[in-house]
């Protein structure tokens, strides 16, 4: 009897455990399609469990939602902000087995077994395929306490596909691939996240999800890769079809926002350090780079200007900056520009933080001041009141009283070190902190923006910030790479994070040329290997998107820690950036005018050469140059004839190539040992190129584009649009630019330009172009052409010219 009671109660248990297993695995399995609705906007689907919608934004962008609840959430999306008022034509039908929404660039095919859903060209040809045996996903989860629901979408992927963006990651591996290999996506000190993927397969992602993430980019032996965030209420992406990633970007900004113009002061040098301490040194700096000639166009006030005073009392120490007004003044008379550093956290007591903790306005999440050994509080971005009353304290105490003309927002993430489950269990405004993890920096960053086009509207708006989001171009972001070390493995990992961040729609990057610390300390910037660091940095710094010395110690271009040689490098590569501003503030109106990239993956340009996929250290500058910095140390302590100094260089196939400095020509498809002697950075020029150059200037505005080199690189066919505007303001946004098309056709050896397009206040009437058609020596190099193939005046008017 005892053994028969226990074979029963073993087999109703075993009966119990079947029963729940297969519970289990029905809530696993995947949600059939059960009935479907078209709608003015795409279609949804009813589901055995839950509901989907497809929605046709456009002809070839799609957003997918899923949720197992009976509605989706009514929140509006923090990063998508076309409201697409006029949706696009679609047709559906059912297949059968799957339901056909059609478009004019797309079929998607939504499976009626798993509701996995395919993407294919029009000839048929399969783009982006959702797993069919794990896509869209919810499942319940408590964290930190909090329950909710983990959310993902799993995807397959063939063995030959190359994945890039995901944000920056400035302590990352050196990979630029993220075929293969796992991503954090939630934002921390040191870590970042831009949740917008492009694939060399022709398409994009963009998850619209803002908690705490995880991309797993080896799923399934390689072959599958998957987003999974920890907390949501629905599935929600993005999918935009390109194929080039030109067309990719073009469809993210269209649903995110443009990125918009920065003055040309932006793009010339900035210069900073951890941290000027008063008025008296800001305007020595000035001095020294004027005195010396050396171009520069901003000088930057860091952190703790307000010391002793707590911060966010937004209070400049007036007995070490005793007339701040006077001081950025100065800097206008020099021509040079100021940027200042505020945080969005403030010290108890202030009236700042009174006022907004009066009106509800500020979080519990702290900062650990390690100056001060106090936790600061940061206000609630998220809460439009508290936006506007943070702007108007900034406003009125530094930023428009003193007339400086750019914001540093640094710790723009909400991280109190290791109390993230704290960060979670905040309280924003909008909602829990666990669902807002990702996008304090992408609100805050909006409140400033909105606030400077009101009260600042003549002065283009210009943001260096830390850990951007989707969406962030269209608030004036520059995304910085944070807190990085002066090391050379450092540097190594910035060239891939800096490409990936621009491979994420954001266009505006840059790093702390030379590192932030060396173990929270300056290094001795006089020592040779760090001299061969900081230029070989300042180098890459140069052909980045935004061109900016920071950190530990001084390294100013005048410091006597450098010696001779190194200061006639560093001049060298200045002024060439500025000779190079007609070409880069072109490309910059490309941004705007056309959501273009200027800091280019070579999958831009070469998505069809596999060998470009995996090369960490190479990218397009534009259409014409191709970067190679150089990461490793090639000189050994003082010995300069130790080491070596060339590096591996991968010239894209399907093109031919020019050495910058020589002139040489080569064949595309190879891979060159580069010549990399300290005082050269290896540079490529694709032939058809077309590259206008300035003359040497101080500051980016000092002489008008009057007269312009115009260097043409043959053997192919190449074009190059122009742009111009009044430099500052946004007039340009009401068609205040002028732009005109320059076309060199490689077979008759002819330049054409056409009639310019569009007109603004003091636009120039004439222009000046003295032609140099590369050839060996001749047209190679940094510094201005003596002997010019042709020298024409361009009146505005469409001509063509024989060379």
């Amino acid at each position: 009897m005892l053994y028969n009671n226990l074979y029963l109660k073993s087999a109703k248990i075993f009966t119990l455990l079947v029963l729940l297993a297969c519970c289990i695995h029905s809530q696993k399995a995947l949600a059939r399609v059960r009935s479907f609705t078209k709608e003015k906007d795409g279609v949804l689907f009813s589901l055995d469990r839950g509901i989907l919608k497809v929605k046709v934004c456009s002809a070839d962008i799609i957003e997918v939602k899923y949720t197992i609840f009976d509605a989706f959430s009514k929140n509006e999306s923090l990063v998508v902000n076309n409201k697409w008022s006029q949706p696009s034509e679609f047709t559906v039908s059912d297949e059968g087995n799957s339901i056909t929404i059609t478009t004019a660039r797309l079929n998607i095919l939504v499976d009626k077994a798993t509701n996995a859903i395919s993407y294919l060209t029009k000839d048929g040809t399969v783009i982006l395929s959702e797993d069919k045996t794990t896509n869209k996903a919810m499942q319940p989860a408590t964290i930190a306490g909090i329950n909710t629901y983990n959310c993902t979408t799993q995807f397959n992927s063939p063995a030959d596909e190359g994945l890039f963006g995901l944000g920056c990651h400035p302590l990352d591996s050196l990979s630029i691939n993220y075929k293969g290999r796992n991503q954090d996506m939630a934002i921390k000190y040191l870590t970042g996240a831009i949740p917008v993927l492009l694939s060399t397969k022709g398409y994009g992602l963009m998850w619209d999800n803002y908690a705490a993430s995880n991309f797993y980019g080896a799923e399934d032996n390689n072959t599958k890769f998957k987003y999974v965030s920890e907390s949501g209420r629905q599935v929600d992406y993005y999918f935009f079809y390109g194929p080039n990633f030109d067309h990719i970007i073009d469809l993210y900004r269209t649903a995110t926002g443009k990125a918009p113009m920065f003055a040309k002061w932006a793009f010339g040098l900035f210069q900073s350090q951890d941290r000027y301490l008063s008025q008296d040194e800001i305007i020595t700096v000035k001095n020294n780079y004027r005195n010396n000639n050396i171009p520069v166009d901003v000088i930057v006030q860091d952190w703790y200007y307000w010391d002793p005073f707590p911060i966010g009392s937004h209070i400049m120490n007036p007995a070490r900056y005793p007339n701040p007004k006077a001081m950025v003044d100065e800097l206008h008379k020099a021509n040079i520009h100021g940027m200042i550093s505020i945080w969005p956290v403030l010290g108890k007591g202030t009236p700042n933080f009174n006022a907004l903790q009066k009106m509800g306005g500020l979080t519990d999440i702290t900062w650990d001041n390690v100056v001060t050994h106090t936790f600061d509080t940061y206000y609630d971005a998220h809460n439009p009141a508290a936006r506007a009353l943070y702007w108007q304290q900034a406003r009125d105490s530094i930023v428009k009283r003193y007339g400086w003309d750019a914001w540093w927002v640094d710790q723009c993430e909400p991280d109190n070190g290791l109390l993230l489950d704290a960060r979670r269990q905040s309280n924003f405004f909008i909602g829990k902190g666990i669902d807002y993890f990702n996008t304090y920096s992408l609100q805050h960053s909006k409140g400033i923006y909105e606030g400077w086009r009101r009260d600042i509207p003549g002065k283009r708006a210009f943001f260096l910030i830390r850990q951007s989001f989707a969406g962030e171009q269209r608030n004036a972001a520059t995304l910085w790479s944070s807190d990085i070390s002066c090391t050379f493995d450092a540097f190594k990992r910035q060239v891939p994070q800096g490409i990936n961040a621009c491979a994420s729609g954001i266009p505006y990057w840059t790093s702390d040329i030379g590192g932030y610390h060396l173990n929270w300390a300056a290094p001795t910037w006089s020592k040779p290997e760090n001299r061969e660091l900081f230029t070989r940095w300042f180098q890459f710094g140069a052909f980045s998107p935004i061109f900016r010395i920071h950190g530990k110690g001084e390294r100013a271009l005048f410091s006597n820690n450098w010696d001779d040689k190194t200061k006639a490098i560093l001049l060298k590569y200045d002024q060439l950036r500025y000779r190079l501003l007609p070409y880069i503030y072109s490309l910059a109106g490309r941004v705007t005018l056309n959501n273009y990239t200027i800091m280019r993956s070579l999958a831009f340009d070469f998505r069809n050469d596999e060998k470009v996929y995996n090369i960490p250290d190479q990218y397009m500058f534009g259409p014409a140059l191709m970067v190679n910095p150089v990461t490793e140390q090639l000189y050994t302590g003082a010995n300069a004839s130790a080491g070596k100094t060339t590096r591996d260089v991968y010239l894209p196939k399907s093109t031919k190539w020019y050495d910058f400095w020589t002139g040489q020509r080569y064949n595309g498809g190879q891979s060159i040992a580069a010549n990399a002697p300290i005082e050269t950075m290896p540079l490529y020029v694709k032939a058809g190129a077309i590259i206008p150059m300035g003359p040497v200037m101080q500051y980016a505005t000092e002489k008008p584009d009057n007269t312009i080199e115009l260097r043409i690189y043959p053997g192919a066919n190449g074009g190059f649009v122009y742009y111009d505007d009044e430099n500052d303001n946004y007039n340009y946004e009401n068609g205040k630019y002028a732009t005109f098309t320059l076309n060199w056709n490689d077979a008759h050896r002819q330049l054409s330009i056409t009639t310019t397009k569009g007109s603004f206040p003091g636009m120039l009437t004439q222009r000046t172009f003295n032609i140099v058609i590369v050839n060996g020596s001749h047209g190679s190099g940094p510094l201005p052409v003596d002997k010019f193939d042709k020298t024409i005046v361009y009146t505005g008017k469409a001509l063509k010219v024989n060379l």
